[in-house]
């Protein structure tokens, strides 16, 4: 028997060990560690020895020890590659094994049930994602990561598009934009806006911001149905514009223009980000959700102008450069039409004017990255 020489320390003061050996191996066991018996610590034992002078029975306290035979030198080897090969984790999970409580223990039990099931799930996906290469074969895969990437992160904020469509209006839908219940909401804000006498539409002009809705305002119809939907574009487009242009959004965004309940709560919840600030909620608009406001208004120009944008008009608009503008419109596979250089009118944009239509099939531009040279210094 042999006792932890370490008597001042209360975890390592009662650990045992106990030696014996017979004619062919020698036996070890210990009252602490990985091998020992858990049932010391849920009870006591005790051993009764009898004096058979006196018959008298003394009763002394016992240890139950698992002796396990030791085969010499197999010992040390099997000592050092376990500690070798058990990570931090390991050690934990050993220890919430033998003095964790239920709790952890549970929660023991199940991380090791999901990491089984990850790693089912990764072998699952490796054969299929073997499966697919061998199939469509390895230039195949790449030739579609890289049209998906040159889409960019533009593609992700831009209208459901349906590039299968007969048509070009069915390619970024109406409804879509401005679903009926919508569209219908607007006829009072819109009849407001084909009222505006020539006079407020060059304040408009003037006050800059709404170059677009402008310009739409002076070229719609005089009469019929087609007059009555550009004017209610117009309105919601002059929305978009003005959201585009925020940045923290209160409630009553839109109020003072008339802007129906339906249109105002569509704003929020689509081209807007809610935040916390000094335990209030806000809604703001991202740098993303400016590209998606752009997107959208480019979209529904589309529609108001037999499927062709103004990209001069828009990003100035928008407040964005018309570099961005170009990636946006090549993102939704537009065409980019440069008007050529003509008489310039008394604004001065007539012969700069990039313009952008969709013309099926969708064009799919590829990625260009610009790699910026080094300055050299002298």
């Amino acid at each position: 028997m042999y006792k932890n020489a370490d008597e001042s320390n209360p975890r390592k003061k009662s650990r045992r060990i106990t030696a014996a050996e017979s004619d062919r191996l020698s036996y070890v066991g210990n009252n602490f560690g990985a091998g020992s018996l858990k049932c010391n610590n849920l009870c006591r034992y005790y051993v009764g020895v009898l004096n058979r002078e006196t018959m008298q029975m003394e009763v002394h306290s016992a240890e139950l020890f698992n002796m396990q035979p030791v085969i010499p030198g197999e010992m040390e080897e099997a000592a050092k590659s376990q500690d070798t090969a058990q990570t931090y984790r390991d050690k934990v999970d050993s220890l919430i094994e033998a003095f964790g409580t239920n709790k952890q223990k549970r929660a023991l039990s199940s991380r090791r049930l999901n990491q089984v099931g990850s790693d089912t799930l990764h072998q699952a996906v490796a054969k299929a994602a073997n499966t697919v290469i061998e199939q469509k074969g390895l230039e195949a895969l790449q030739h579609e990561v890289a049209e998906t990437e040159a889409q960019g992160d533009l593609a992700l904020h831009v209208p459901p598009c349906y590039a299968d469509a007969d048509r070009p209006e069915d390619v970024y839908r109406f409804d879509d934009l401005l679903s009926p219940v919508e569209f219908v909401s607007l006829e009072q804000a819109g009849s407001k806006m084909a009222a505006l006498t020539p006079e407020e539409l060059k304040k408009m002009k003037d006050d800059g911001g709404c170059l677009c809705v402008v310009k739409h305002l002076e070229n719609m119809p005089s009469l019929g149905e087609a007059r009555d939907k550009i004017s209610r574009c117009a309105f919601y487009l002059s929305m978009l514009l003005n959201l585009a242009r925020q940045r923290s959004i209160t409630r009553k965004f839109g109020q003072e223009k008339g802007c129906p309940r339906n249109i105002q709560s569509k704003l929020f919840r689509t081209f807007t980000v809610e935040t916390f600030n000094n335990g209030r909620v806000q809604n703001i608009v991202s740098s993303s959700m400016r590209s998606k406001l752009a997107a959208y208004s480019l979209a529904l120009q589309l529609h108001m102008c037999h499927m062709t944008c103004d990209l001069t008009l828009l990003h100035l608009d928008l407040g964005i450069t018309e570099v961005r503008m170009i990636e946006l419109a090549k993102s939704m596979g537009l065409t980019l039409i440069k008007v050529p250089r003509g008489k310039a009118l008394e604004d001065g944009l007539r012969d700069t004017n990039r313009q952008a239509a969709l013309i099926l099939p969708l064009v799919k531009y590829e990625q260009f990255v610009e790699r910026r040279k080094r300055k050299k210094v002298h």
